[in-house]
């Protein structure tokens, strides 16, 4: 939603411009006559209306132009979370989608997952990861999830070297057997 105020913002001022930059050539070709501008001026100084409409405009092209100014200097966010460290040759980062993708690899080694999700955090003590699974239904849950933690765990911390704090599963259901038809031969 701030995307799409901030291109609003964008077009307003870009229009502001434009027509200010239009009205200042036509009087610099003396399309617009100086006594035109002349009585605008003294409108703007006599006028309490006229004097409103353009501090408010003036006024509204600045606030325009601050928000304008404060989104180009921020630092941006277009790189993707990761997890940093040092080492004695330099640094390393891996990606939280690389972790979420170690973790789905190892849960599915385990029998009777279906469907997985993985959602990686990282805290103090290290990573949290958060797996949604779909299983047959066939096999011990206590068992089956015991196993994908331990598993997970144990793969992540191999391959990556980041500490696992938590391996959390949350069974969603179980998978439907879809009903079989026998064909019949004649």
């Amino acid at each position: 939603m701030a995307k799409i105020i901030d291109r609003f913002l964008l077009f307003l001022f870009s229009l502001a411009i434009i027509i200010a930059a239009c009205v200042m050539l036509l009087a610099a070709f003396n399309v617009i006559p100086f006594d035109t501008t002349r009585q605008f001026i003294q409108q703007v100084y006599t006028h309490n209306v006229t004097a409103a409409a353009t501090i408010t405009s003036l006024l509204l092209i600045i606030l325009i132009s601050l928000r304008l100014f404060i989104i180009s200097v921020r630092p941006g966010k277009d790189h993707a979370a990761s997890i940093d460290q040092r080492t004695d040759y330099g640094d390393i980062k891996i990606s939280l989608d690389t972790v979420e993708n170690l973790a789905l690899k190892a849960a599915n080694r385990t029998r009777g997952v279906r469907d997985l999700k993985a959602r990686v955090r990282v805290n103090s003590s290290g990573i949290e990861i958060e797996l949604r699974t779909v299983v047959d239904g066939e096999s011990s849950i206590p068992e089956m999830t015991e196993e994908i933690q331990r598993s997970v765990k144990e793969f992540v911390e191999d391959i990556t070297g980041i500490p696992v704090a938590v391996v959390s599963v949350y069974v969603a259901n179980i998978v439907q057997a879809s009903p079989t038809f026998k064909s019949r031969v004649e």
